[in-house]
């Protein structure tokens, strides 16, 4: 083993000494074909020193995969569970940057940490509890088999709530082209009156992406008594909707983010229902059992 450990260190060693020259793939290398014992064993010898090569230089490589580093398209695709929320997290997504301070609205003023540069900076250490409580929320409405509907009708939000409803299930939708004024306020008119009677046509919950846009939409939510969540950012007042999240609403990242959160709340709260559900059936199968033996 030393000795072919010294092997592999000299035709290193002569490797580094050489100059630059360009090196070809493995595809583009003529393949030898193996015609006599020798052939094979020098193939043998050389893939046996390729792999100590490797083996002896790996330890001090990092340990860093694609698999267990953060990526780009994680807050859409494996979004973070709201317990591993973190501040670093909304940090990295740029959730704390606001607008330009003379368009701070006044009513934001409690959620704002300070200025720099002239951009209100958002107190993301008052966003991380109001998006935790927005996400139990979003677990208790989901596991009393309650419908959310997720509202983001940018253009870079539509995968996100396309994405957030998939995650939830039948209980969740999206709306990403557009709002259609008077979906819940005239909803005779839009579905039909058996449908609204024979439907769940008004949801339970209605999460906002994009507040400002769809500021008809929450009249609307309001008027049904439809509780709303919303990402509000330093220009917005948060008594627009029920439950505000400070946040930046211009950012696709934090959209993604906050949107992932939510979604995977309620998918926490339809695994409460199922297990719910599951204890109760066997509950009433113990009962039914104890019934049949004292009967007999």
């Amino acid at each position: 083993m030393s000795m072919a450990l010294c092997s592999v260190r000299t035709r290193l060693a002569t490797t580094l000494r050489c100059p630059r020259r360009s090196f070809t793939s493995v595809s583009e290398a003529p393949q030898k074909r193996l015609l006599s014992q020798d052939d094979w064993t020098a193939f043998q010898v050389q893939r046996a020193e390729r792999t100590t090569l490797i083996d002896l230089f790996s330890k001090f490589g990092s340990a860093q995969t694609r698999g267990n580093t953060w990526q780009p398209h994680h807050p859409l695709h494996r979004p973070t569970a709201p317990r591993d929320l973190t501040l670093s997290a909304l940090l990295a997504a740029g959730a704390h940057l606001g607008h330009h301070r003379s368009l701070l609205n006044p009513n934001f003023i409690p959620y704002a940490y300070g200025t720099r540069g002239d951009i209100t900076i958002i107190d993301l250490e008052r966003t991380l509890p109001h998006l935790r409580r927005a996400a139990a929320l979003v677990r208790a409405i989901a596991s009393r088999d309650g419908t959310i509907v997720f509202v983001g009708t940018r253009s870079d939000l539509r995968p996100t709530v396309l994405k957030a409803a998939q995650r939830i299930g039948s209980q969740a939708y999206h709306v990403g082209e557009k709002w259609l004024p008077g979906t819940l306020t005239n909803k005779i008119h839009f579905f039909g009156p058996e449908a609204v009677k024979s439907e769940r046509v008004v949801p339970d919950l209605v999460i906002f992406l994009n507040p400002i846009p769809n500021l008809h939409a929450i009249r609307e939510c309001a008027i049904e008594h439809v509780p709303t969540i919303g990402i509000v950012d330093t220009n917005v007042d948060p008594r627009i909707v029920m439950y505000p999240i400070p946040a930046n609403d211009e950012s696709t990242r934090t959209a993604e983010l906050i949107a992932g959160v939510l979604s995977i709340a309620g998918r926490e709260g339809i695994e409460i229902a199922a297990e719910r559900a599951k204890k109760r059936a066997h509950t009433a199968r113990f009962s039914a059992r104890h019934r049949t033996l004292q009967v007999d």
